[in-house]
């Protein structure tokens, strides 16, 4: 146990700041370089600079991953994807609830990932490990489908409702790109997400700004892709 705990703690804290400071480089593309997820990024951003919004997200995803580690004995990608960022930034938003003081900044928000991720990995090995067997079944039969559905219907609908909300340009092209992504790989909240960041780049600089139109045109190629290495083309 002793092991585990040791073991846990060295790779949270150094995954766990990596990533987090990661996440905050991203917001300094492309004058710095970046290193996070470019799905972590869209997930920041829906939160909107909100604490509670932060921590609920990663809260979700704390759920399902225990789930996995007592059920599988396995860490999902979530756990440092989205739990440890999203939980990171709601540890420094507390105090200060300006993203370009906190969220941004990839010193504090790797000292706070750091910390979480220590925690985090240390909590959900641990229990792992003391779950009996019996239990552990349990788990696999009845947290993994409720797991299930809150990755899909749950999770879509919340960033679909951050895109309405978010104005009108945004909420057009995440329900279009939303509805694109269900239809192509059966999770809509991808397409959401680059619905948002195009949705908002949109508004900002406009269709003919040259970031626009290319990020537009990466997202139609990507989809097309996708579909055609699916086989969504030959279902017709």
């Amino acid at each position: 146990m002793l092991e585990i705990i040791i073991y846990s703690a060295i790779i949270g804290i150094i995954g766990g700041g990596c990533i987090a400071a990661g996440a905050a480089r991203m917001f300094h593309a492309p004058e710095i370089q970046a290193m996070g997820a470019f799905r972590t990024l869209g997930e920041l951003n829906a939160c909107n600079g909100d604490p509670i919004a932060h921590f609920s997200f990663g809260l979700g995803f704390f759920f399902s991953s225990a789930a996995s580690a007592v059920a599988a004995g396995a860490l999902t990608q979530d756990v440092m994807h989205r739990i440890v960022p999203n939980w990171s930034a709601a540890a420094l938003m507390v105090k200060n609830n300006k993203p370009e003081e906190t969220l941004h900044n990839p010193r504090k928000m790797m000292c706070a990932g750091a910390v979480v991720g220590g925690v985090l990995l240390v909590f959900l090995n641990t229990m792992a490990r003391i779950i009996p067997e019996k239990l552990s079944l349990i788990a696999a039969e009845v947290l993994t489908p409720a797991t299930s559905w809150l990755i899909n219907p749950v999770m879509p609908a919340i960033f679909w409702l951050a895109a309405l909300d978010a104005g009108k340009q945004t909420g057009m092209w995440g329900t279009i790109l939303g509805g694109v992504s269900a239809l192509v790989s059966g999770n809509a909240v991808p397409g959401i997400v680059l619905g948002i960041l195009i949705g908002k780049s949109a508004e900002e600089n406009g269709y003919k700004n040259k970031i626009v139109q290319i990020l537009i045109a990466i997202v139609v190629v990507m989809f097309l892709v996708i579909a055609y290495f699916r086989g969504f083309f030959g279902q017709f």
